[in-house]
């Protein structure tokens, strides 16, 4: 079963995509008159029931084509509900449908401007100028109009579908900028640019306005779209099925090996994270003076040492020589590590045959890196690998593969490697080997702070322990449904926002869905 469900509320879709899709339902009979019609009536609604400073009035900005035209049906809709309403038309009218509606809105009072409205004035611009597909900058001096206007009145301005001057697959702006909206109201489906961390100054809140796409349209696209996923999805995912007479080693057994002298708080900060994703069993093999000071704090772990001495190198070889790799489900190696003068290929055969959940993140990617081999070494796996790179450490680790697309640079390393990939950002990418990927939505850009990872890190891997430790096998969503708790937990920690606040609430909020978890899955077996 797909989590989440497949459907217009969850995939992500191309300019290209969504052209193919509009094209199918007016072959099949859906006049154009009547989906312009739909979406201004559609987002209409939206307006009117979510923004109140439309009391000040709207100039519309129209544009040549049917984005346009979606924006002249708003306009007329508007003006008959009692909103003051202009229009400004910077460009000739290119589809005769718009024109009309351009003609009728004249014809029932409402004012066209003449001239380029005052960017200074406290009414709500909207854009509705270019939507889907640009591929070319706007006009300077439109540009320039929209630099005043964030300037002036920021974020009093709203776009319908795509704002103006992005790419609506890759999110980029063009030369010579781009509208910047507080809410984006985008039709059918999300697009793709739309999600990405550089559209994010220009797509404000991102509404979906649901037009009604059948399922016949959605299922010609459905399997090879990625999805995205936000906080309401999360209950909807069937967690893995833990026996009640379970002991501690049956709810999944972890090991940790992170933190040196540079960094001692990564260690503790992926122990808070793992002890969130309630494993039963979890073991952290540390530096001496570092395992001295934590017992303390989280007396849950059991502590080993590496060494007796206090080495300013953290080599994990030796780390790896305190470990039974049979006695554990998943590994967690990389937090808070730094650099090492240790050789990859010294002690990489140990995590080759091992069948558990490998979990590489930070300095443990690092150094993968720097290997010999680099990520094709992924390939020598026997188990499963998840691993959780920002930006710089995915670069290190696939300086073959461009960057600039998120989604795409995941799913192309995620093929190419074997492995599940988190790309972290402020809409992170979880992308599994074989095309399945999930992007987050509805994030907090609050919460990107230090040592957020590190609980991220040690959380996803007692999540993965735990799944195998019930099914003996884990799905890729599993990896993307933990992200999505650490998020919704990471934007909901009302105590504050550093990384040690929100692993207590990442243990809570993990805790109440496990709870509603069993209890629904109580009521499936009654019925």
């Amino acid at each position: 079963m797909t989590w989440p469900n497949s459907d217009a509320g969850h995939l992500i879709v191309s300019s290209s995509q969504m052209r193919k899709i509009e094209e199918q339902l007016f072959s099949c009979g859906m006049p154009v008159e009547a989906l312009m019609e739909k979406v201004g009536l559609k987002m209409t609604s939206w307006i009117l029931n979510n923004l109140q400073v439309i009391k000040n009035g709207v100039v519309i900005l129209v544009g040549p084509g049917h984005n346009g035209g979606d924006g002249l049906v708003l306009a007329r809709e508007l003006f008959l509900s009692g909103v003051d309403v202009s229009l400004w038309c910077p460009f000739p009218i290119k589809k005769s449908l718009t024109a009309k509606h351009l003609s009728y809105c004249i014809s029932i009072g409402i004012t066209k401007l003449a001239s380029p409205p005052d960017a200074s004035e406290k009414v709500l611009w909207i854009d509705a100028l270019f939507g889907l597909g640009q591929t070319k900058s706007i006009p300077k001096e439109i540009g320039l109009l929209f630099q005043k206007r964030n300037e002036l009145r920021p974020r009093e301005l709203i776009s319908l579908d795509v704002p103006s001057g992005i790419c609506s697959d890759h999110g980029k702006p063009f030369k010579n900028g781009a509208a910047k909206a507080s809410y984006t109201l985008t039709v059918g489906f999300i697009k793709t640019g739309l999600l990405q961390d550089i559209a994010m100054p220009y797509v404000g809140h991102l509404i979906r306005i649901d037009i009604g796409i059948p399922d016949i349209a959605i299922k010609s696209l459905a399997k090879s779209l990625p999805l995205q996923i936000s906080p309401k999805d999360i209950h909807s995912f069937e967690l893995p099925s833990i026996s009640v007479n379970s002991n501690k080693y049956q709810r999944g057994r972890l090991m940790i090996c992170a933190g040196s002298q540079k960094y001692r708080g990564a260690a503790l900060l992926a122990l808070r994270g793992a002890i969130a994703s309630g494993v039963g069993s979890i073991q952290a093999v540390l530096q001496q003076n570092i395992c001295d000071q934590l017992w303390k704090l989280i007396p849950e772990v059991v502590f080993q040492s590496y060494s007796d001495k206090e080495e300013k190198e953290i080599y994990i070889g030796k780390c790896l020589s305190k470990i039974r790799l049979d006695k554990i489900d998943s590994l967690l190696i990389g937090p808070g590590l730094d650099y090492a003068n240790e050789k990859w290929e010294d002690f990489s055969p140990a995590l080759e045959d091992f069948p558990g959940l490998l979990v590489l993140d930070a300095d443990g990617l690092n150094r993968l890196s720097h290997s010999q081999e680099g990520w094709k070494w992924f390939h020598k796996r026997k188990g499963p690998t998840w691993i959780t790179p920002h930006l710089n450490e995915f670069c290190r680790l696939f300086p073959e593969i461009d960057i600039d697309y998120p989604l795409n640079a995941a799913r192309i390393a995620a093929d190419l490697s074997r492995v599940g990939i988190l790309l972290k950002g402020a809409h992170s990418v979880i992308a599994a080997p074989g095309g399945s990927v999930w992007q987050l939505a509805n994030t907090s850009g609050l919460v990107a702070r230090t040592g957020l990872g590190d609980v991220l890190a040690g959380f996803v891997a007692g999540i993965g322990a735990l799944g195998l430790s019930s099914d003996q096998k884990i799905g890729f969503d599993l990896f993307a449904f933990s992200v999505l708790v650490h998020a919704y937990a990471a934007a909901s920690c009302e105590d504050g926002t550093s990384a040690a606040l929100i692993s207590k609430t990442l243990e809570k909020t993990f805790n109440d869905i496990q709870v509603e978890n069993v209890r629904n899955d109580t009521y499936r077996r009654l019925k």
